[in-house]
């Protein structure tokens, strides 16, 4: 069996005293649900103090991003050793990064590999445009993304990894995929090439995620599939009762 895992992106949102304060709120809840891995990916701000707050709590902090060099001239950019300090976990390559920051399959293989020298957990994201799926293109893009995200990394490797499928045109818009659609692609596109890649024992360990849309309301249904391991929560992880409901629904 696979544990589920309910992590939030908390996107560009909120100030550290508002940080502070959600995060506050959601720890007596998130704390009652024992049988769900628990994670906050808050701005890199936010990271030292919440860091702190959710010290002895079981709740995991996650950044939403890194660099695969150690250290240099960079600016702007936090290594992996500046994650490791505060966080457990890192999500790579969400659809963001690429639409709007030239992310790339290489540059997310290259972020994987950093993550996991340094003891990272990396939650990959992959996922179609409505373009993509409106055109039939979602398993090759799917397909694609897992192969070269994944590209040189071993079978022991691939084990401390979780993946997050997340088709671009449900992100943010309230649009999200069915449950049968999310559990159909998650288990051809991408558990199917993660076996072709490693084995079908190794796929069948690495939890992958649902992300898009996902509210209280509909976590569920989600839930509830056999491929389906947890959620990648956006906008419903800015509000402690909301974020709260999902990780109880994964439970």
């Amino acid at each position: 069996m696979r544990r589920p895992l309910v992590a939030g992106n908390w996107k560009m949102n909120k100030t550290v005293e508002q940080a502070t304060l959600l995060v506050a709120n959601m720890v007596p809840g998130l704390q009652a649900v024992k049988t769900v891995d628990r994670v906050i990916c808050p701005p890199f701000t936010s990271l030292m103090t919440l860091s702190g707050m959710l010290a002895g709590t079981e709740i995991g902090l996650g950044a939403q991003n890194l660099h695969w060099e150690a250290s240099g001239a960079f600016t702007g950019e936090v290594s992996p050793e500046m994650v490791k300090e505060f966080c457990q976990y890192v999500i790579i390559g969400h659809s963001e990064r690429r639409a709007y920051f030239g992310e790339t399959d290489q540059s997310v293989n290259l972020k994987v590999k950093a993550s996991l020298a340094i003891g990272l957990t990396p939650i990959v994201c992959v996922g179609e445009t409505l373009e993509e799926n409106e055109t039939r293109r979602t398993e090759a893009v799917v397909s694609r993304q897992v192969k070269l995200g994944f590209e040189g990394i071993s079978k022991e490797d691939v084990e401390k990894t979780i993946v997050a499928y997340e088709p671009v045109w449900a992100i943010g818009t309230g649009r999200a995929a069915s449950a049968e659609m999310a559990n159909d692609i998650i288990g051809n596109s991408v558990r199917k090439n993660l076996a072709s890649l490693f084995g079908s024992d190794q796929a069948e360990k690495i939890r992958i995620l649902y992300g898009g849309s996902v509210k209280g309301e509909n976590a569920a249904e989600f839930f509830a599939k056999s491929d389906i391991d947890g959620g990648l929560i956006g906008g419903a992880s800015l509000k402690a009762e909301d974020f709260i409901k999902i990780v109880e629904a994964a439970a």
